[in-house]
């Protein structure tokens, strides 16, 4: 089961990145929704009470907004030179700062609402709940620890020059080849514990392995991106090498500060989707500056 799951998710991943950036959108809208209902689920584990479906049609509305802003907004292509700068790559820079700037409003007023929503449930509630404001903070807490930086995904898709799968599916290798390399190398060698009271099969002998398999695959994947500058395929990797791991102890943490195992059962025999794209959460906001100020 785990073998049949984990090749229908990989097909359907790699599918509808590849297929158009609508399907590369609604995927991902799917994705990030169950991501979020997930984390609510164990805040409920916890002793808390976000509200659940108030969060997660936030998170559609900011992801939904966010995808329609790069898709309508789209460069345009110019043969003009000013100062020897194209004009082209002016407007594209112009348009990423332009459209997250709009990403950003738009996040903070929704979720402005989130909490001002989420205040009224606690108000018609009480006394039934005993903490409201932490059941606001955990509703709150889900968009930005989840939602958002799964947003981002988006940032990374479009870059300056319009929908191009090849770079998600690029980061799909970066982080596949992390976590592969890191579990290679500390099942043979690892001996000396990362984080024991977090997540005890993590090594840094694992790390390591990880680190280097993630340059490796970098450096390859200017095969499949030839105008991607081997600096900046470098500096990725680097940046997934190291934020992967740490987004992987994070959901850890989370699952065991509430007493879960999984995230959820989404896929059987792979947990929820939150324990798949762990790693996507601290690697995302990470990645989408670099490349606003690389391009």
């Amino acid at each position: 089961m785990r073998v049949i799951w984990g090749v229908i998710g990989a097909a359907a991943l790699l599918g509808s990145v590849w297929f158009s950036p609508w399907t590369f959108g609604l995927f991902f809208a799917f994705v990030q929704a169950v991501m979020l209902w997930e984390f609510y689920r164990m805040m409920r584990a916890g002793g808390y009470a976000p509200a659940t479906w108030i969060g997660v049609g936030a998170s559609l509305i900011i992801f939904g907004v966010t995808a329609f802003s790069f898709q309508w907004m789209y460069p345009v292509e110019s043969p003009l030179y000013i100062a020897g700068q194209p004009i082209h790559d002016m407007i594209t820079a112009y348009r990423s700062v332009e459209r997250l700037g709009f990403m950003a409003a738009v996040t903070m007023v929704v979720a402005l609402f989130t909490s001002v929503i989420s205040l009224l449930k606690e108000l018609g509630s009480w006394p039934d709940q005993k903490q409201p404001f932490a059941n606001v903070g955990a509703a709150l807490g889900g968009l930005f620890y989840v939602s958002i930086p799964m947003c981002l995904l988006i940032v990374i898709a479009y870059g300056n020059h319009g929908y191009d799968y090849r770079r998600i599916f690029a980061l799909l290798f970066l982080i596949w080849a992390s976590d592969i390399g890191a579990y290679a190398a500390g099942k043979t060698f690892g001996k000396h514990k990362m984080a024991p009271k977090i997540s005890p099969g993590k090594t840094w002998e694992g790390w390591a392995g990880g680190f280097v398999m993630t340059l490796i695959v970098g450096w390859a994947i200017g095969f499949m991106l030839p105008d991607l500058p081997l600096a900046h395929r470098l500096v990725a990797a680097g940046v997934v090498a190291v934020f992967a791991p740490l987004g992987d102890l994070a959901e850890s943490m989370l699952k065991r500060s509430v007493g879960v195992k999984d995230s959820g059962s989404i896929m059987p025999g792979h947990g929820g989707l939150l324990d798949r794209f762990d790693a996507f959460l601290l690697v995302l906001p990470v990645l989408a500056l670099l490349q606003l100020l690389a391009g």
